[in-house]
């Protein structure tokens, strides 16, 4: 009896394995990218075991794909969250794509690169193109992983909302390849099917910035044009994929304003959105609020199954 609960768990252990691939975002040379030494390093919180992961020059995506019992086609790509300095690579990366494997959704968790001048020839564009690069590597191999081309989301948490907000209000233009929406009737394209932001960072004006987001991706001294160009609820359109969003009203470090701005942009173009807010939880809580009894996963898989994603 013995050997063969071991057997079952090895046997488990083994598939567990197989459903999770680690692969370079770019099959070749990476874009924009500076000649550089590997740098990046791992750490877990001496008080807790949440990975954090910087220096990040190297970009991977990570498939978790969906139990064949399960799968329904739908893929979401997971961008963690870390201030555009580290990426919270657990409670927002992996975590949260086995939560959406039990949903039926395969999940990929996108390592991102991080802005830096020493790594990139234009820092600013790096994590977008590579957000952008995931979602063509996605569609490109969908058949592989059973995954619908036209069912394909994106979620970022803090700064990764950020840059999933940007990849939602961006997509005129593919930072891969420099080549403008106009040009790309014929291939591949860049905008998500949807898009879900926690606690996300969306504007950086001065009065809502996460003022370590907006340094790191476009430095100190920004232009006023700049800071426009980044403020993305500014640039929201018609256009702009349907959204979720979820935030904590005492979020003292990407104050609440930032979804309420994008979301009152997003009604205002008629872009189907919904926006969950919880009177406390503060920042970073990832999948669980400890403040309260609302799972706000369930809402996002009740929002899911209304849109026929799940």
């Amino acid at each position: 009896m013995k050997r063969t609960l071991a057997l079952l768990s090895f046997s488990a252990l083994v598939q567990f394995a197989m459903a999770q691939t680690t692969f370079p975002l770019y099959p070749d040379t990476i874009p924009n990218a500076r000649p550089t030494v590997d740098k990046e390093s791992s750490v877990v919180g001496p008080n807790d075991t949440k990975l954090r992961i910087s220096n990040v020059s190297r970009p991977t995506l990570t498939v978790y794909e969906a139990p064949k019992d399960k799968a329904n086609g739908t893929a979401v790509i997971v961008c963690p969250g870390g201030g555009y300095a580290i990426l919270a690579a657990s409670h927002e990366g992996a975590d949260v794509a086995r939560k959406f494997n039990e949903l039926g959704v395969t999940a990929f968790v996108l390592k991102y690169r991080l802005p830096s001048d020493s790594t990139m020839i234009n820092k600013e564009y790096g994590p977008l193109q590579d957000a952008q690069q995931a979602i063509l590597v996605v569609r490109q191999r969908a058949t592989e992983w059973g995954v619908d081309p036209k069912k394909v989301g994106i979620m970022g948490f803090s700064a990764g909302g950020h840059l999933v907000s940007t990849v939602a209000t961006h997509f005129q233009y593919n930072y891969v390849t420099n080549e403008p929406y106009k040009k790309l009737s014929k291939k591949i394209p860049v905008r998500p099917d949807f898009v879900i932001l926690g606690y996300p960072v969306i504007s950086f004006s001065d009065s809502l910035a996460h003022k370590g987001s907006r340094t790191n991706l476009i430095g100190a001294n920004p232009s006023p044009e700049k800071i426009t160009a980044y403020s993305n609820e500014l640039q929201v359109t018609k256009w702009t994929p349907p959204t979720f969003l979820v935030h904590a009203k005492d979020d003292k470090t990407v104050v609440v304003k930032n979804s309420e701005v994008f979301y009152a942009a997003l009604q205002q173009h008629k872009v189907p959105a919904e926006l969950y807010l919880y009177e406390k939880g503060g920042h970073g809580f990832g999948m669980i609020n400890n403040t309260s009894d609302v799972k706000w996963m369930d809402l996002l898989a009740d929002w899911m199954k209304k849109h026929k994603w799940l």
